[in-house]
């Protein structure tokens, strides 16, 4: 691995993949008719406007929102590139935020609500119920993923996803993430969301517990307050697999995010691993870093 060892990485968009550097964020997108648009974003985190944001588990919530700001811009701006490329008006945005309450009903309904619904009558210690919880929470996660991959134009965010592992897996083993570097190296990573995600259902069981098992609308209050905890650790723990791979326990913390990547990433074709090239070319050059390949 580079000396240099700053975590770069990102997420996939729409016909494109966006990357994260120290200064800010880049994207490169493919267009309908074939060329690649690059777009560099300057972005202080949050953990680097205060010092205190950026000590261990409270730095996993200003994390969480820089990741979810940055990926909600780049998602964005990747949809409304290829309703240019279609020849039709871009979302509003309005639309945009229907779009976004849509996903947190789902995310509070299908993932806080209908799981402790789901073992309502059901009775036993309250790990053992916490513990059921997180199971079918893990469950409706996973249906929910592979109904999504189901879509055609997912398979294709999930293409770009891969080649974004390739790149950013390339680079750091050998410090270079050329073509012919990448295709060496496989789809999955530790730092990758969906062992975030993952992550935080197994840490949220345990968490959880400590309150026990109360009426449901205290319940739910329970979780929404318990998340900075819970993602706070859940980031460490990510955090630390991605820096020390040899570690057999953290390589089973992070093993079931990193099985779920089997579905969540697809083998990438060359031209979308130029894209992920493209976008991390972009961000060392925002970095105003000397590029490694």
């Amino acid at each position: 691995m580079p000396e240099d060892h700053f975590s770069y990485g990102g997420q996939a968009v729409i016909e494109g993949v966006m990357i994260r550097g120290r200064r800010g964020y880049a994207t490169a997108l493919r267009l309908a008719n074939g060329d690649i648009e690059v777009a560099q974003h300057p972005w202080k985190p949050l953990t680097q406007r205060h010092r205190l944001l950026n000590l261990p588990i409270v730095r996993g919530t200003p994390a969480l929102i820089d990741a979810l700001l940055v990926g909600y811009r780049s998602l964005m701006a990747s949809a409304d590139a290829a309703a240019r490329g279609e020849g039709i008006k871009p979302p509003s945005p309005f639309q945009y935020a229907l779009s976004i309450a849509l996903a947190l009903a789902i995310a509070i309904g299908g993932f806080v609500l209908l799981p402790s619904a789901a073992i309502e009558a059901l009775h036993g210690s309250a790990l053992v119920l916490n513990l059921l919880e997180g199971l079918v929470r893990g469950c409706f996660f996973v249906l929910f993923i592979l109904s999504v991959s189901l879509m055609p134009d997912m398979r294709r965010v999930f293409q770009y996803h891969g080649a974004e592992h390739k790149v950013i897996n390339a680079f750091e083993e050998t410090g270079r993430y050329d073509s012919q570097t990448a295709e060496r190296f496989g789809t999955v990573h530790q730092r990758c969301g969906t062992s975030f995600i993952f992550m935080v259902l197994f840490v949220g069981i345990l968490v959880h517990a400590v309150v026990g098992w109360p009426v449901w609308y205290w319940r739910l209050l329970s979780r929404l307050l318990l998340l900075p905890i819970v993602a706070g650790v859940s980031y460490e723990i990510v955090k630390l697999a991605g820096k020390h791979r040899s570690s057999r326990l953290l390589g089973m913390l992070v093993a079931p995010g990193m099985w779920l990547q089997r579905i969540t990433t697809r083998t990438p074709a060359p031209d979308q691993v130029e894209v992920a090239i493209r976008a991390v070319d972009a961000a060392f050059e925002l970095d105003d870093a000397k590029t490694p390949a």
